[in-house]
């Protein structure tokens, strides 16, 4: 029921008692709807704008703000979403984000290998829009005669109903497209075991249950689903039509309701047949424009790995360098088209301290920035022939040499510049002092000792210390101070402690 508390998972019921308590069965669009609005309203509740309210829905993706409305209304009303875009655009991660926030809650059939809606087994209004699969039919019919099961006739206090939580295997499956995933797979095949058992291999009692079945009052999540054989997308097809699987070695179809959500790169977008596709809202997720957000893509993974340290100026600059190689290179180029995708950002802070770990240095510099955004994009070239790939590996080299220095320059001229108003308040007589202090620290490892022992010592340096500590987190092993130096030294070499009009600017190079 609405507003209801909902029970712990692992409790025991029957169909009778939710009938008592006023339940209904629901479709997982249904559900899904539910829950979502049921979150907006407590964002908005909590002070959030419609548009915060609906970003809070994805807190693990980055997206332009018009993709997560397009999203939020596929599927508040009730629509089964395709994903397209460039490859490493997030949208795998975005349809990871919608499965979080399908609700996980749901009154089962005790034992039902596909779980059955209890209310489908006693109540006949909600047979008929979600039939029961052939065990629970043929488990509650007089002497076990399917033909002879009737909703209405059906006991409900000898339905045993259990409360769980849906996960991976039930009520959510995974599929990964390929041309060797046959119909089968989303079917289902037989069980050997049960098969020694019942002895008839049509019956549907010796089924294994593929992946829509796995699916059923859930979520299904197709990756590539382009890539998918003609056969397999229309078994998918009919599940879509009609909420049914029929497995081609069984006399009886099973229910398979779920909410679909499907990924294709641009370049597998034909391969998905017509009727398929007219089934499916189609909704185009493409790398951001914003530099905030790319950042932020940054930033958010580097939280959730506890990854290492890197500096902010380098960080940013080399979110930059692959902002400038999507405006400036077609993604639809197969060989390259992953050069500039969201994995190669955040790959590369990710190999710039790797690079510095085996290098022995604390605090990663521009040179280790340079060879992680080279590690990064090289990486995901893709090695067709040996001489395609030398020759794209010189392009990447050479759009590095050609745009890592004005990157560097950008990102350490923001970075300064945030500082110098923020903190110095546009005191030029401060930031001279500053600069004094760090460049007599920088190169003076006795000097950086004496002063860490003695807060007398250096007090703007210290300042700016504590800042970059609030701001970037380096954590240990490293002190402030160390890696204050560290940010000074990038600073020194390419912002040169100037304050441009163009640094408010946080646009690509």
């Amino acid at each position: 029921m609405a507003g209801s508390k909902e029970p712990a998972k692992g409790t025991r019921s029957t169909a009778a008692e939710l009938r008592s308590q006023h339940r209904s069965a629901e479709s997982p669009g249904e559900r899904f709807r539910a829950e979502v609005l049921r979150r907006l309203d407590a964002a908005r509740t909590r002070g959030l704008s419609r548009d915060e309210a609906i970003r809070s829905l994805f807190p693990h993706t980055v997206l332009p703000g018009p993709t997560y409305e397009d999203v939020v209304a596929a599927i508040v009303s009730g629509a089964h979403v395709l994903f397209f875009g460039p490859s490493g655009a997030g949208k795998t991660s975005l349809a990871k984000d919608l499965w979080g926030l399908f609700p996980k809650g749901a009154w089962v059939v005790d034992g039902c290998p596909v779980l059955d809606d209890p209310l489908s087994i006693v109540d006949p209004a909600s047979a008929d829009r979600f039939p029961p699969c052939p065990i629970c039919t043929r488990r509650f019919a007089p002497g076990g005669d399917p033909a002879r099961f009737e909703p209405a006739a059906v006991d409900a206090t000898k339905v045993p109903a259990q409360y769980v939580l849906l996960h991976e295997g039930f009520g959510f499956a995974r599929l990964q497209g390929s041309s060797e995933v046959f119909p089968d797979h989303l079917t289902g095949n037989i069980n050997l075991r049960k098969l020694e058992e019942v002895g008839d291999p049509m019956s549907p009692l010796v089924l294994e249950p593929g992946k829509l079945l796995q699916a059923n009052r859930g979520f299904l999540l197709v990756d590539e689903i382009g890539k998918l054989p003609l056969g397999t997308q229309n078994v998918l097809l009919q599940a879509l039509q009609e909420g049914m699987v029929t497995p081609s070695k069984s006399r009886e179809s099973f229910p398979g309701s779920f909410v679909a959500v499907g990924t294709s790169n641009l370049s597998d977008l034909d391969n998905i047949n017509d009727p398929l596709s007219d089934r499916l809202t189609s909704l185009y997720v493409g790398y951001n424009d914003r530099h905030a957000d790319n950042r932020r893509i940054v930033a958010l993974a580097r939280v959730e790995e506890g990854a290492g340290w890197v500096p902010e100026v380098l960080t940013d600059a080399g979110v930059r360098v692959i902002e400038a190689w999507r405006l400036r290179t077609s993604d639809d180029n197969p060989d390259i088209g992953e050069v500039g995708s969201n994995r190669t950002l955040l790959d590369v802070a990710t190999r710039t301290h790797a690079i510095a770990t085996l290098s022995e240095r604390a605090v990663p510099t521009s040179a280790d920035l340079k060879a992680g955004l080279l590690h990064a994009m090289r990486g995901r070239l893709r090695a067709r022939s040996g001489e395609s790939f030398r020759q794209n590996e010189k392009r990447v080299t050479e759009f590095i040499e050609q745009y890592l220095a004005p990157s560097l320059k950008r990102s350490a001229g923001v970075y300064w510049c945030r500082y110098f108003r923020d903190s110095l308040k546009e005191s030029a007589s401060e930031a001279e002092a500053l600069v004094g202090e760090g460049r007599r620290l920088k190169d003076d490892a006795a000097l950086v000792g004496q002063s860490q022992g003695d807060s007398t010592l250096f007090p703007r340096f210290r300042s700016f210390a504590r800042a970059v500590t609030d701001r970037e987190h380096p954590g240990e092993p490293l002190s402030p101070f160390d890696a204050a130096l560290g940010v000074f030294r990038l600073l020194e070499e390419y912002s040169l402690f100037a304050c441009r009009d163009e640094d408010d600017d946080d646009a690509p190079v």
